[in-house]
């Protein structure tokens, strides 16, 4: 039996798959990402959310934590605080009662789900951006370094262009265009200015929030407005920049066709899915661009399993992998 987690800063998805490559059981739990808690909590949150959903994913398959086998834990931000490892590290052992699982950043549930542990590149673009890729059994992330000063091609980089498109659009230095009118309605403002409290008072700049204007930003773009089309282009740029970066860093050869796959919001969207396949077209290396195999939670469990040093029946889990994407139980909040 191995369990896969999958942590996010909206939420945290669970997966128990059996030898045979069954998905026995799925749940979601609320959000592992400790570094912005409201109450916080720290390192403590990553453990009481651990400690809240393991124990019932369990108690929903009819098993005990100690029938699993191996376990792996993605969590948001692993790595990003060198003092708080050891403390992650620790995070899950009171949840399992044992030590028979390793701990890493969520990038690699991405990479090991949309592409079956094989060797090449995940782009990742939801809220963040980066890139995981591994080759030989290296791994290498690019990207990822936050809203203030990166993570191009993301939801929130998105957001963050589409607000100043509108802003120089409202007052006249850009040509008014359709996002006008479609953040308007959006945003329910009754004057342009309110775009100032909606975003920095009631929101405070929520990182999601403005995130969340993307797929706005990318609707007025189908419209034709130019801005739109211009920063979806740009995302698009941008995350194959990554790409790029990523394979060199590996040392894929010249004459090597890479794969790479995707998760998160942005590139499920195929007015942004296109162009990122038209630019990494475009490039002089050749890349296989291959839709995601499985979602980020069973690559969780995928990669448990290969920490232990057992595969999963491929075919099987194929057949199940839709099942772990339509959680069968939910853990509350507190």
């Amino acid at each position: 039996m191995f369990l896969g987690v999958d942590g996010g800063g909206s939420g945290t998805a669970l997966c128990l798959v059996t030898g045979d490559g069954e998905v026995l059981a799925t749940a979601d739990a609320p959000s592992c990402y400790y570094l912005d808690s409201a109450e916080g909590e720290g390192v403590s949150l990553v453990k009481r959310v651990l400690a809240e959903a393991v124990p019932r994913i369990c108690a929903s398959a009819g098993i005990e934590p100690a029938a699993i086998t191996s376990a792996f834990f993605g969590l948001p931000a692993y790595g990003e605080v060198s003092a708080d490892v050891p403390l992650l590290d620790a995070a899950p052992r009171t949840a399992l009662g044992h030590d028979r699982y390793s701990c890493g950043n969520d990038m690699v549930c991405a990479w090991a789900g949309s592409l079956g542990l094989a060797d090449g590149i995940n782009v990742i673009s939801g809220t963040g951006s980066m890139t995981y890729g591994r080759y030989g059994g290296n791994g290498v992330r690019v990207g990822g370094w936050g809203e203030l000063f990166g993570d191009e091609g993301s939801g929130y980089w998105i957001g963050v262009q589409g607000l100043r498109a509108f802003a120089q659009m409202s007052d006249g230095r850009l040509p008014p265009g359709p996002l006008l009118a479609v953040l308007r309605e959006e945003l329910e403002l009754t004057s342009d200015l309110d775009l100032l409290d909606v975003v920095l008072n009631r929101w405070r700049g929520s990182r999601r929030k403005v995130a969340a204007l993307s797929r706005p930003i990318v609707r007025a773009a189908g419209l034709g407005d130019v801005e739109g089309a211009r920063i979806v282009g740009d995302a698009a740029t941008e995350l194959v920049r990554l790409v790029e970066t990523t394979r060199s860093r590996l040392d894929f050869t010249p004459a090597e066709t890479v794969p790479v796959s995707y998760s998160g919001g942005v590139l499920t969207a195929p007015e942004v899915l296109q162009p990122f396949a038209n630019a990494l077209a475009a490039q002089s290396q050749a890349y296989d661009l291959r839709t995601p195999l499985y979602s980020p939670v069973v690559g969780a469990a995928l990669y448990a399993a290969a920490q232990a040093g057992e595969s999963l029946n491929a075919h099987t889990l194929i057949d199940n992998s839709r099942r772990a994407s339509a959680p069968v139980d939910r853990v509350p909040e507190g």
